[in-house]
C-alpha cells in the first residue's frame, strides 16, 4: 500500500450543489498498484473482469460527454437523447471507493487469520484513514447546506448594517452595490435554506436493490445508492438539463446499476426520483451488472436486490422485509 496516502484519496470538489467529492481518482494502474503491490498475498474482492470494465469505460468517458453535448445542441425535440447522458462518474467512484473499504476489511481478517498481526495493524490504520476521510467529506457534503444558510444569513446582517452606515453618510453608491450583494446573499441563502431542509426531512419512494425501470429511456436498473437532492457537479446538470425536471435539482436522486445488457458502457446512472418507476409485478428477469456481486446478497422473492449489511449502514436505511403473502403461507 506505499505511495497509497490520505492527501491522494481526497480530491477537490467538483464543484457541484453538494460539493460531490472524488475520494480516489481512479485511474487503473492505481488500482492494480494498490492490489498488485499488497502487503500480503490475500484474497481480493477487486475481480480483473472489473479493472478492465472501468478501465474500458474509463477511456470513452470524454468522448460520451462530447456526444451527449451534441446531442442536447442538435436534438432540439428531444428524441435523439442518449440514456449515457445520466452516465455518472461520480456516482461510479463513489461505489469503487466502498468497494476499495470492502477489500480492505477482507484483506485485514485474512491477516489476522493468518496471524500476520503487523500487516493487519497497518492495514487497519490505512482503512481507518480512508474511513475518516470519507465520513468528514460525506459530513461536509451532508451538512454544508445548513452552515452555509447561518453563514450567509450573518453575512447579510453586517451587510445590511454597513449599508445603513453609508446611507447616513450619504454615501449612496456604496449603499447601493451593497443593497445588491444582499439581494444576491439572500437568494443564495434562501436556497441553501430549501437544501438543508431536503436533507432533514427527506422521504425516499425506493430503496436499496429495489428493481425499477427508467421512464424515459425504458431501461431496467437496480437502486445501490441515495441522495436527498442532486449531488451532481454543476456542469453535469447544465448538460443534463436538470432545471428542466419538474422538481428540478431539489427532490432525491439514486445511484441506478443498469443492465450491461440493455448498455454495456453506462454501468452507473444518476437518476432523478421522477424519472423511475418501480414494477408493479415481481420482475425476475435476469439482471447482469459488474458491481451486483460486491453490494448485493443475492434476489428476494420480489425479484429486488438484497444489499449488504454495510451498504444499508453507508446510507442509514432499514432492513426491507418482504412482505408474507397470506395465501401461500396458508398453502392455499
Amino acid at each position: 500500500m506505499q505511495g497509497l496516502s490520505v492527501s491522494s484519496l481526497a480530491a477537490s470538489a467538483n464543484g457541484g450543489t453538494c460539493g460531490a467529492v472524488s475520494i480516489l481518482r481512479y485511474d487503473p494502474r492505481i488500482l492494480n498498484k494498490i492490489h498488485v503491490s499488497s502487503m500480503i498475498d490475500g484474497p481480493s474482492l477487486w475481480p480483473q473482469s472489473l479493472l478492465k470494465l472501468y478501465a474500458r469505460n474509463d477511456s470513452r468517458t470524454r468522448r460520451i460527454g462530447s456526444r451527449v453535448k451534441a446531442t442536447w445542441l442538435f436534438g432540439g425535440d428531444g428524441k435523439d437523447i442518449n440514456a449515457n447522458i445520466e452516465r455518472s462518474e461520480a456516482a461510479n467512484e463513489d461505489i469503487l471507493i466502498f468497494f476499495f473499504q470492502l477489500d480492505l476489511e477482507t484483506r485485514i481478517q485474512y491477516a489476522l487469520n493468518m496471524e500476520q498481526y503487523e500487516v493487519a495493524k497497518q492495514l487497519r490504520d490505512k482503512l481507518t484513514e480512508v474511513e475518516t476521510e470519507i465520513i468528514k467529506q460525506r459530513e461536509a457534503k451532508r451538512g454544508s447546506s445548513k452552515s452555509e444558510a447561518q453563514d450567509k444569513a450573518i453575512t447579510i446582517l453586517r451587510l445590511r448594517a454597513d449599508m445603513q452606515k453609508a446611507i447616513e453618510n450619504e454615501n449612496y453608491t456604496v449603499a447601493a452595490e451593497l443593497r445588491d450583494q444582499i439581494s444576491k446573499l439572500e437568494a443564495d441563502s434562501l436556497a441553501a435554506s430549501a437544501k438543508a431542509l431536503a436533507y432533514e426531512n427527506v422521504q425516499y419512494t425506493f430503496r436499496l436493490g429495489q428493481a425499477v425501470q427508467h421512464k424515459v429511456f425504458g431501461y431496467r436498473a437496480v437502486i445501490c445508492g441515495m441522495d436527498p437532492v442532486c449531488c451532481e457537479s454543476s456542469s453535469w446538470m447544465e448538460i443534463t438539463h436538470v432545471d428542466r425536471l419538474a422538481q428540478g435539482p431539489n427532490q432525491p436522486f439514486y445511484q441506478v446499476l443498469v443492465d450491461v445488457h440493455v448498455d454495456p458502457n453506462l454501468l452507473v446512472a444518476y437518476v432523478a426520483e421522477e424519472n423511475l418507476i418501480a414494477s408493479e409485478e415481481p420482475d425476475m428477469a435476469r439482471f447482469d451488472h459488474p458491481y451486483v456481486s460486491f453490494l448485493f446478497y443475492g434476489v428476494d422473492t420480489a425479484g429486488d436486490f438484497i444489499p449488504i449489511k454495510q451498504l444499508r449502514e453507508k446510507y442509514n436505511r432499514p432492513r426491507h422485509e418482504v412482505p408474507v403473502d397470506k395465501n401461500d403461507e396458508d398453502g392455499s
